[in-house]
């Protein structure tokens, strides 16, 4: 006995001719997949699209390009610096207020602060210059040297401060830049002598010296103008503007 499947109301092996199947609906896919269309609709349904990677809108090009903002003054720039004036003209304060204020790490190194770490023994240069005040400078200036070496050597910056005279070799340019390096970038600070004098008698202890001594000082000091060194007179000028202005000096000077 053969064996058939049959469709409709027939049996199973019933022989003849199957009435056709009565058309079924679309199926309709499964909620939730994408491009699924309504139940409602016979329309042919699109393959779904893989979406285009995200992209940035591009600007209109107007013709300007933008650029990053400028950084003003020395910016991290790792420096030797001296700063040069006469008793009076700020250059220790100065110093201080322009290396605590930078971005970068930078030391600042007083020669006469390293002069008085000798105590018993300290020879004064006010009881006048002899072999001993002057050895015990060309140490004090050595030891600063290595220090600003040391420093820089580590990646931090370092200002000195010395009363460093044009006409002196003893007290000279040469000596700091054998002790510090070519690098060294020395700029003069010297202001109106009335502005010193009334600095030096704000002092006290063996910082302060006579006005007849700060006068000389002052005078020896005009050497520096015709030496291509920067100047800066910093007469009416406080001590964050005169930081400023050594910056943008120092500046020009890397430039």
């Amino acid at each position: 006995m053969q064996q058939g499947v049959g469709g409709g109301g027939a049996g199973w092996g019933q022989p003849g001719p199957h009435p056709a199947a009565p058309p079924q609906p679309p199926i309709p896919p499964a909620q939730g997949w994408p491009g699924s269309p309504p139940a409602h609709s016979h329309q042919p349904v699109a393959p779904p699209s893989v979406p285009a990677p995200a992209v940035a809108p591009v600007p209109e090009a107007t013709g300007h390009i933008p650029l990053p903002p400028a950084v003003a003054g020395t910016g991290g720039a790792t420096l030797a610096v001296l700063l040069i004036g006469p008793a009076g003209a700020g250059k220790t304060t100065v110093a201080r207020h322009w290396a605590s204020t930078r971005p970068v790490p930078t030391a600042h190194v007083s020669l006469d602060d390293v002069r008085e770490w000798v105590c018993s023994g300290f020879a004064d240069p006010q009881a006048g210059w002899n072999e001993h005040s002057e050895a015990q400078y060309r140490l004090a200036r050595r030891t600063c040297g290595f220090a600003a070496r040391n420093y820089l050597a580590n990646g931090i910056s370092c200002i000195l401060d010395d009363a460093v005279f044009p006409d002196r070799p003893v007290v000279g340019l040469g000596g700091w830049k054998r002790h510090v390096g070519p690098a060294l970038l020395p700029v003069v600070l010297l202001p109106g002598l009335e502005i010193v004098l009334e600095r030096n008698a704000a002092r006290s202890g063996n910082r302060r010296l006579s006005d007849e001594e700060v006068a000389r000082i002052h005078g020896r000091m005009a050497g520096w103008y015709g030496s291509g060194l920067p100047i800066i007179d910093n007469s009416h000028l406080d001590v964050e503007g005169t930081a400023r202005a050594l910056d943008e000096t120092l500046a020009r000077a890397l430039a």
